[in-house]
């Protein structure tokens, strides 16, 4: 573009090339663009190292947002892997408590039917002792009732047809026998 420009600015006088008197290295418009070419070739250097570094900067910048971004993804990644492991572990244990609750249930049934019938077994066993000890109580009542007849029925058989002496004799007898038989 600079080029361009001395040679627009050449081409105007051109004209007067042919009336100016000596080579082209003589015009001052060559030597301006000479210098000017020179500030722009001095000029670019370090501009080019400030570009060159603001642009190495730049990437420097880009690349560690870049390992960033890796570094969050991956832990993302290893805690979308944490809690999809905690999630499998909470979803077996949640199954493990409801297999433990029902065999907890089926054996609560179980030991409560069991239960059940023992204690039905036992309150059967109970009424048919009572059963047995009230038959036991009413034959008793029943023989001692006999036994209380048949000795009232002796006694009036025996005062009937006893005399008065063999009745006092029976009961001294009696009275004899009585302190070996309380022993």
């Amino acid at each position: 573009m600079v080029i361009s420009t001395a040679l627009a600015a050449a081409a105007e006088h051109a004209p007067d090339a042919a009336h100016a008197p000596g080579p082209f290295y003589t015009a001052p418009e060559f030597w301006v663009a000479i210098a000017f070419l020179m500030v722009v070739a001095y000029a670019a250097k370090p501009v080019g190292k400030g570009i060159a570094a603001a642009l190495d900067t730049r990437a420097a910048k880009i690349k560690a947002r870049m390992d960033e971004a890796e570094r969050l993804r991956k832990e993302a990644q290893d805690l979308l892997a944490t809690y999809q492991r905690k999630q499998r572990e909470a979803m077996q244990e949640a199954e493990d408590i409801v297999n433990h609750a029902r065999a907890e249930v089926e054996r609560v049934a179980a030991q409560a039917a069991a239960d059940l019938e023992a204690s039905l077994a036992r309150r059967e066993k109970q009424a048919l002792d009572r059963i047995a000890h009230a038959e036991l109580q009413a034959r008793k009542e029943v023989q001692d009732a006999a036994v209380d007849i048949a000795i009232a029925a002796a006694r009036r058989v025996i005062a009937d047809s006893m005399s008065p002496q063999q009745s006092a004799r029976l009961i001294d007898q009696a009275l004899d026998e009585l302190p070996g038989k309380l022993h």
